[in-house]
């Protein structure tokens, strides 16, 4: 008997994912949705002396590029995925009902269109017991994923799928362990706080989507209700997964460029990416630089808010590692970053000006306040009178807003950093930034806050 133990989970914070290692007890390996940054699915499979033999994918990704044409190239894995994905290179093409022969285990393929048109879960089998099935964007911790990625007419289709595809999944036993992909975090629908993996049981009785038996129309109703805004960068990411992800020959990294050749990268359109902390940012900065710190969301805003087709310029601290921020960059299509060489330093001394922004604690806010957090985020609770606008919709309405000492905010300040330098970029001088969310606000003022839109 396979112990669940032998299944891995790798998680990424960041995007909100897990990919997952399998042993599969002959020292070989399958992976289930593994990202383009392999890191930690390396450590993973070298803790075990595995060697990848399978890498399957349950969709075709909008929110980070697959790793399973990089681990064919350097592994010779057997790339598993949906023959309805139509994907522009060599993989085992799977359908409803297919199996695929691990050496002892076998993985059923079940068709679970919603999320994509062609996504598929994979149930793991130790002869006819179930061991668990990775259910990638369909059945989710408390909830299911977003079904408009597709294209916006299909939304309610695809619900409709999804409800269909979920009943299928729930027919299992009880007891069957859920391994989804998209988590706590993701832009792809998870309630926050959300454990990582459940049960066929346990979403039955607890998934709200799913709650009072509910039937195809009222299950539309909730997913749909609950939609919010995605990133940018998803609406191409699927398509460069059909493609094929460009193989790398090794880790990315950043090139050392000068003044001058800055220079010409601006002129061609790029971005100047400020990857610094909040402090360090708000002290001096070049004055048309992007703010986004380096953190674990750091690939969500880049492909949010950056053109992936421009130029991109890191400046960063001396300190800040060069691999995490390539990597990160990388593993959503960001592949031709460069950064200046000696970062503000350089700048400083070349005679470059620079530019401030003013942090205020929250018994100082002092301005009419832009609260940038998402939609769900504001309604929960705001600071009356603040002017709500998400940090994605910032950079074409920015240079609309009135111009106007503004403090901006978010829930720490990483956000509201970024904002406020979309609105300097847009000619506005007078920014200060929160330190601090709304809860802090409310806990120095002793002032209610709102809710609601």
């Amino acid at each position: 008997m396979v112990s669940v133990d032998l299944v891995m989970p790798v998680v990424d914070e960041g995007l909100g994912n897990t990919a997952y290692v399998v042993d599969l007890g002959d020292g070989r390996a399958l992976t289930v949705d593994p990202p383009r940054d392999l890191r930690a699915v390396r450590a993973a499979v070298q803790r075990r002396g595995l060697n990848v033999a399978f890498a399957a994918d349950t969709h075709l990704h909008a929110d980070f590029l697959s790793g399973a044409l990089q681990l064919h190239a350097d592994d010779d894995a057997e790339v598993l995925a949906s023959a309805a994905g139509d994907r522009a290179f060599a993989h085992t093409a799977l359908r409803d009902g297919s199996t695929v022969d691990l050496g002892g285990l076998t993985l059923q393929v079940i068709a679970t269109p919603g999320h994509t048109t062609e996504h598929l879960a994979y149930l793991l089998r130790d002869g006819a017991r179930p061991v668990g099935v990775f259910t990638g964007g369909s059945l989710l911790v408390g909830s299911a994923a977003r079904t408009d990625l597709v294209a916006p007419d299909r939304t309610e289709e695809l619900a409709r799928a999804q409800y269909v595809s979920i009943s299928r999944l729930l027919a299992l036993p009880d007891d069957t362990p859920v391994w989804p992909t998209h988590g706590a975090g993701s832009f792809c629908s998870a309630p926050p706080g959300a454990d990582r993996t459940t049960t066929i049981g346990r979403e039955k009785a607890t998934n709200p989507l799913l709650a009072g038996d509910a039937d195809q129309d009222t299950f539309l109703a909730r997913l749909l209700g609950g939609l919010g805004s995605y990133p940018a960068y998803f609406d191409r990411l699927a398509e460069g997964n059909r493609v094929g992800p460009q193989v790398l020959d090794g880790p990315p990294v950043l090139r050392p460029l000068s003044i001058p050749g800055m220079w010409r990268h601006l002129a061609a359109g790029g971005t100047i990416l400020d990857v610094r902390p909040v402090q360090a940012f708000a002290a001096g900065h070049i004055p048309c630089a992007v703010s986004v710190p380096l953190r674990e969301q750091f690939a969500t805003w880049l492909g949010w808010l950056v053109d992936p087709s421009a130029p991109v310029v890191i400046i960063r601290d001396p300190d800040q590692d060069t691999a995490e921020i390539a990597w990160q960059a990388a593993k959503i299509g960001f592949d031709r970053l460069v950064e200046l060489d000696g970062g503000m330093t350089a700048w400083t001394a070349h005679g470059g000006r620079t530019a401030t922004v003013r942090l205020v604690r929250p018994d100082e806010v002092d301005a009419p306040v832009l609260d940038v957090r998402q939609d769900a985020e504001y309604t929960a609770g705001h600071l009356a009178g603040a002017l709500h606008l998400e940090l994605g919709d910032l950079p074409t309405r920015a240079a609309d807003l009135p111009v106007e000492p503004r403090v901006v905010m978010c829930g720490h300040g990483e956000r509201a950093m970024t904002g406020a330098s979309l609105l300097q970029r847009a000619g506005h001088d007078d920014i200060a930034v929160l330190v601090g969310g709304p809860d802090d606000w409310a806990a120095a003022t002793g002032r209610p806050l709102e809710t609601g839109l």
